[in-house]
């Protein structure tokens, strides 16, 4: 008697933990960018953080979500990367808004020093994902170019995998494509903090979360035995954050001029 009533307290609890497993899958993941997201809401400075840390979740959730259509793998994952492009998206457009606000500021303090042939040239050029420059790749100066990128790839990617359905080669490859793009998630910033010799401008907490998050992800990969590319990407993912959280450490304690470097404009800037 006693077994049959802890064996009804512990099913409800099990499923509750289950849920709740699930919902920290679907949601933790953008949990980390909402620090950032604010950060660079009222500071109106998005320098700190690297755009190309959008560019790198919106390919993998992209890929991983065609992968599900060759080898179906639990919902929670799926509901991630939906929630997950949907929160990069919006990252994009404040950076670029941002971006583009303190683009204007500066035009108009040179214009208040300078005649306007000076002004002319001072001017910062628009660029538009139409004009297929690889020098200011996701460097653009509108927000729609943005989506016109990620809805081409979507197309192009999408087109080839309906190809390519029937391919179990291809379909491990696209799943190994996508979580392997995700576990290079950190690079950009990684390297941006290298490249600044500096970690200003980037939120701690974010990286914090990162890596709580990749952690509890590998672990839930494991333990549901999802495909076994997620889990030895997540592990990956995890050292990657280790090492930003070292830079912290590094650049905080032992504070380092920036490289000196003459490269073009749009590669000085990691937007």
């Amino acid at each position: 008697m006693e077994a049959g009533g802890l064996e009804w307290l512990l099913v409800p609890m099990q499923q509750l933990v289950s849920w709740g497993a699930a919902g920290a899958m679907v949601f933790g993941g953008v949990v980390p960018y909402i620090p950032q997201y604010r950060d660079i809401r009222r500071t109106q400075n998005a320098e700190g953080f690297s755009t190309y840390v959008c560019l790198v979740l919106l390919v993998a959730n992209i890929l991983r979500i065609l992968f599900w259509f060759g080898r179906r793998f639990e919902s929670p994952l799926l509901w991630q990367s939906i929630i997950m492009i949907i929160t990069m998206l919006l990252m994009l457009k404040l950076c670029t808004e941002v971006r583009v606000s303190n683009e204007l500021n500066i035009k108009r303090r040179s214009f208040a020093a300078a005649d306007s042939k000076d002004e002319e040239i001072k001017a910062p050029p628009k660029r538009s994902y139409l004009d297929f420059d690889l020098n200011y790749f996701w460097h653009w100066s509108k927000f729609t170019d943005y989506v016109q990128c990620v809805l081409t790839f979507t197309g192009v990617t999408g087109y080839i995998t309906y190809l390519w359905l029937d391919s179990s080669l291809f379909v491990e490859t696209l799943g190994f494509l996508a979580v392997f793009t995700e576990a290079m998630l950190g690079v950009p910033q990684l390297y941006r903090n290298y490249q600044n010799r500096s970690t200003e401008g980037m939120s701690v907490k974010m990286v914090l979360m990162w890596t709580s998050g990749d952690t509890f992800k590998t672990v839930y990969f494991i333990l549901n035995q999802a495909p076994f590319q997620f889990s030895i990407c997540g592990l990956l993912q995890v050292f990657v954050d280790i090492a930003i959280l070292l830079q912290v450490y590094l650049y905080g304690y032992y504070p380092q001029k920036p490289a000196s470097h003459t490269a073009h404009p749009a590669s000085t800037k990691a937007l």
